[in-house]
């Protein structure tokens, strides 16, 4: 990776920063049909852009490429509650109205729709489409198919399509290639959900329950990749569509350029690692900083065979670590959650288990603009935040910091804190060395894990910190179970704890709602799964669906991210700086041009090709 990219990385966020200007009102502009639309400002691209800045537009088509997966799957439709897909068959295989340009904070450019227009205060959103927009059986994406999709998601698909669905008013025909959403919120952000909707073919549906299909009843998309092959559990081959319609797009250029992509299932991660060194799999992204330093020294990797990619990126942290269910007592106690953190030793386990490489995640928008900032609240964030002071949690207008371990394995000061936490709380250590409360019930909390690519190394951290909760009199028992049953258990909130991963972008928005808003916390399969009904969250997140300034925002999510960090509702674990890929040299990317949020699925394998050799 040449030296000098880290720099130019830097001025690529900044000069994506600078798309958030400060607006004084509503642009002349916003109901006039445009190319693309941002969420703050105008779109980076212009209306003759070739391609997306972090591709290779001249990328040569061809190869294949095997990925694998932990787990299984039951269902080929990704757009339902019932049942477990292959993750990544929503990005590959179906497409929306706009796409996305990763390169921005959040921008949307023309796909299926061949432009976009807005009221002055974006209460409408309308779209029109491309007249050669096709199906992948050829049969051409009409306006009925759009207001089809928009109704039937909202109605009976999962549940992350139906809170958007409540914000619309109407939706309707306003032409033979146009249709006009109506919202009955401000909400200056629905105008862009609106375009990453998913459109399906409404005929393929007709006498079908959507919402139960069977596995044979794969949603057919207009996406670059259909379904070619299949064995359930096993197996699914998807195949570049030869008549794709929309492979010379400005959006499209230089992408999706495997003419294969297999996803292969393993029972466990170290079977499905033993197949990416065995070369079956093409490509393996590693989380752990300590495994890629020490065990990525075998043969291929010496021989050149395998080559070790980093991918920086600019995004926040997002929050990955180990979620309390406070819909139960007594993680609804802050003060027992507090005690839990303060007994997870993380310095001591970030230098065991990751070598210490690994920074510990500081709040939830950390390693941006959007994090809180340290000590007091100040200015417009105190300004937000002070109606609901009788509410907050201590440290959420004073500051609020992890606390820290002194690096040792018994952790003495924390352990004493935690105790007199719990003490606090009503629970004491009693003659037995059970932690019990009034009633003498002893506190025991389950851990409700997953088969999946980090299951080993949470795993590890989870052994260890049953034994710090031992010398509290805090039973905890890991549980152990395969996907299926986990996917079961998360969307009714059956568990203790387990571990979470939320990415978080330079725009949060509406999703934030899914993740940490009143609304969701009792919704099945919703992704609250702290279960937390914060006023002061709700208010915050509001704050910034309403900014229109870059200013506003800016302040709205330092307010929210303080709610979040100081509502102890995560035992936080180490970040993700930089994306590692383990890949066969056959597989190249643009190592100049990477995009300001790095690696993902739209990345890996969307934009890279296979290098045919001599």
């Amino acid at each position: 990776m040449r030296p000098d990219f880290f720099v130019a990385l830097c001025l690529r966020i900044a000069a994506a920063a600078l798309l958030l200007p400060a607006l004084s009102g509503p642009s002349v502009a916003e109901s006039q049909a445009r190319h693309g639309i941002a969420m703050y400002g105008t779109p980076a691209l212009p209306p003759d852009f070739v391609s997306l800045p972090y591709v290779n537009p001249d990328a040569p088509k061809g190869g294949r490429v095997v990925t694998g997966n932990v787990g299984g799957f039951d269902t080929l439709n990704p757009f339902t509650l019932k049942g477990e897909p292959p993750w990544q068959l929503r990005e590959l295989t179906h497409e929306s109205l706009m796409g996305r340009s990763w390169d921005e904070p959040f921008t949307l450019y023309g796909l299926l729709a061949e432009s976009v227009a807005t009221g002055p205060n974006r209460e409408w959103v309308e779209f029109t489409l491309r007249d050669g927009a096709r199906f992948s059986d050829g049969s051409p994406v009409t306006v009925e198919d759009v207001i089809w999709s928009y109704h039937t998601l909202g109605q009976e698909g999962h549940p992350r399509y139906r809170a958007f669905w409540t914000k619309v008013a109407s939706i309707e025909a306003t032409g033979p290639r146009s249709v006009r959403l109506t919202f009955n919120t401000a909400d200056r952000e629905l105008a862009l959900l609106a375009g990453l909707r998913p459109i399906l073919k409404k005929a393929q549906w007709q006498d079908r329950d959507f919402a139960a299909g069977r596995i044979e009843d794969i949603p057919i998309g207009s996406g670059p990749y259909v379904v070619a092959d299949y064995e359930i559990g096993r197996h699914v081959t998807l195949r570049r569509n030869p008549d794709y319609w929309g492979r010379d797009l400005p959006l499209r250029l230089g992408t999706h350029n495997f003419d294969e992509i297999r996803i292969e299932f393993f029972g466990d991660n170290t079977v499905l690692r033993e197949a990416f060194k065995a070369q079956t799999l093409s490509y393996l992204r590693e989380f752990n900083a300590e495994d890629w330093a020490t065990q990525y020294d075998f043969p291929a990797v010496r021989r050149g065979d395998i080559v070790l990619s980093e991918i920086p990126h600019g995004k926040p942290t997002g929050m990955t670590g180990f979620v309390f269910n406070t819909r139960r007592a007594p993680l609804d106690d802050w003060r027992v959650r507090e005690a839990l953190i303060l007994a997870f030793n993380f310095e001591y386990m970030n230098d065991t288990l990751t070598g210490g490489r690994q920074p510990r995640i500081a709040s939830y928008f950390s390693n941006s603009d959007l994090g809180q900032r340290p000590g007091p609240a100040e200015g417009r964030v105190r300004e937000l935040l002070t109606p609901f002071a009788e509410t907050l949690l201590p440290g959420t207008l004073e500051g609020y910091t992890l606390p820290r371990g002194d690096g040792t394995p018994r952790n003495r000061a924390n352990i004493r804190k935690a105790l007199k936490r719990l003490n606090e709380a009503g629970w004491h250590v009693a003659d037995d060395g059970v932690l019990r409360n009034a009633q003498g019930r002893p506190l025991r909390l389950n851990v409700l894990l997953r088969q999946d690519a980090l299951l080993a190394q949470v795993t590890a951290y989870m052994d260890i910190y049953a034994q710090a909760l031992r010398r509290l009199g805090i039973e905890l028992h890991v549980e152990r179970i395969d996907n299926a049953q986990y996917l079961a258990r998360e969307r009714d909130f059956d568990f203790d704890i387990t571990f979470m991963r939320r990415s978080l972008s330079l725009s949060p928005g509406n999703e934030q709602r899914f993740y940490w808003g009143s609304a969701a916390a009792d919704q099945p399969g919703s992704r609250n799964l702290m279960g937390m009904k914060s006023p002061a969250a709700d208010a915050m997140i509001d704050a910034i669906l309403a900014a229109r300034t870059r200013e506003e925002f800016i302040a709205a999510a330092r307010a929210l991210d303080r709610v979040l960090i100081s509502g102890r509702y995560v035992i936080p674990i180490h970040s993700y700086a930089v994306g590692r890929i383990a890949h066969l040299r056959q597989l190249s990317y643009p190592q100049d041009r990477l995009p300001v949020y790095g690696d993902g699925i739209w990345f890996l394998p969307t934009v890279w090709w296979f290098e045919a050799e001599e």
